[in-house]
């Protein structure tokens, strides 16, 4: 009997098309994806942050139907608030929901927004402990991990893991996902380490960490290709290295909200509390989202915006309405502006002076390098697989991530109807 097809999918963030000359020689890499299939840089959606492009590329659908156009849910006032850990912000279907509904067994290690997802069977949420009392494997239990995966999998690792620090908690991830392999053996696996992406936040676009990071992704490889052959999945599975998005360096913090309060649009107390707003600014590290509270101040807010995007020295290049956003890149949400950078800053959400702040290494916005920018600029993600689907030796130069998820879905033998993309049909046998 034929054995069916399997799809694992190694989404590397923010990996981009300049490391792949390094990463291509490296003995992992040139035994189990060297070869195949792959397109060189692919074009992310706007803006071009994790959680959103994570959900583009498993929909194959744009922010405007998927509706997760950041990592967070904003709270004015609040440097704190919720990121969209949990699935319940899907609207639109994904290749997990696809992929069960043809009977497969799905599996997912910190992908993200599949916290509680209903339709992935061995799951353990990109999520952390939201206070000193609750542990990591409190928090894995309440984002959906079953009693099975924490008892088989979780409990042998997560004893060594430290929630949001690399590469440690990548090693965890990738860990996790070999024991899944090994013991569910599912016909669908997806899992994100995020260790490039952190340390070009901490260190910049290129230089010897990012190397560091890239041996430790051909690592990976290795161990992941291992536990498919142990589980003798290896030869009728589909690898797939891809990613979400690059950096571009950073090189000052811009305050919008500043200006916002010295023209009355903020109000707040003695302690710093804010206490009345009329328009708000939610970074998206190299592009922000202005919210308003109050409908009549839009012409007002629109033309200070305007004002300070002419002035050149806010760190604004263009302001797009939520309709332009829209029409140029598929973009909404409840904003009513979007700012985007000029090459080299990104924005905060300070409303307290001083506007100009240096960098902040315990937020990915406010790093040496970071994103969130329109998709065409700086270091390109990119798409390899190799495995029974994809041809060998078939290299594009430019495709959409919204192509990613009808093409994964037709390796698997079921479909993504609703998806904007298309099924790249040149990589495929």
């Amino acid at each position: 009997m034929k054995q069916r097809k399997k799809l694992l999918i190694l989404s590397v963030d923010a990996l981009v098309a300049e490391d792949m000359d390094y990463l291509s020689t490296m003995p992992c890499f040139q035994k189990y994806i060297a070869g195949g299939a792959a397109v060189k840089k692919m074009r992310s959606i706007y803006p071009t942050i994790t959680y959103p492009a994570h959900t583009s590329i498993i929909t194959g659908t744009y922010p405007n139907r998927h509706m997760v156009y950041s990592n967070g849910h904003f709270e004015a006032g609040s440097k704190n608030y919720p990121w969209r850990w949990f699935a319940d912000n899907l609207v639109v279907p994904d290749l997990f929901s696809a992929a069960k509904a043809k009977g497969l067994k799905t599996a997912s290690v910190f992908w993200p927004v599949t916290g509680n997802h209903p339709h992935i069977d061995y799951l353990i949420n990109e999520y952390w402990a939201q206070s000193e009392e609750e542990t990591s494997r409190d928090a894995f239990a309440r984002s959906g991990t079953s009693e099975e995966v924490l008892t088989r999998v979780v409990d042998k690792h997560v004893s060594k893991l430290e929630d949001r620090i690399h590469p440690g908690c990548d090693y965890f991830v990738v860990k996790c996902a070999c024991d899944i392999i090994r013991e569910f053996d599912p016909d669908l696996i997806a899992l994100h380490p995020a260790n490039i992406d952190a340390y070009r936040h901490k260190t910049g676009l290129f230089n010897d960490m990012i190397l560091q990071g890239l041996h430790e992704v051909d690592e990976w490889i290795g161990m992941l290709a291992e536990a498919l052959q142990d589980a003798g999945a290896l030869e009728q599975t589909d690898f797939v290295l891809l990613s979400d998005h690059g950096q571009m360096e950073v090189k000052r913090i811009i305050h919008p909200n500043v200006i916002f309060a010295d023209h009355g649009l903020i109000q707040y107390d003695s302690d710093g509390n804010l206490t009345h707003w009329k328009a708000i600014c939610h970074s998206l590290g190299m592009s922000a989202a202005v919210y308003i509270n109050e409908p009549d101040a839009y012409d007002e807010v629109y033309g200070l915006l305007c004002h300070m995007r002419d002035e050149q020295i806010y760190g604004i290049s263009e302001v797009y309405t939520a309709a332009e956003a829209n029409e140029s890149e598929h973009l909404c949400g409840d904003f009513a502006f979007i700012l985007e950078t000029d090459g080299y800053t990104s924005f905060g959400e300070n409303y307290i002076r001083p506007i100009v702040t240096n960098f902040d290494f315990s937020d990915y916005r406010f790093g040496r390098a970071s994103h969130g920018y329109l998709p065409d600029k700086g270091p390109q993600p990119v798409f390899y697989a190799k495995g029974p689907s994809f041809k060998e030796g078939v290299i594009l130069d430019r495709r959409s991530i919204v192509d990613i998820a009808p093409t994964l879905a037709r390796a698997l033998g079921i479909s993504l109807p609703d998806a904007d993309g298309a099924v790249m049909e040149e990589l495929l046998v």
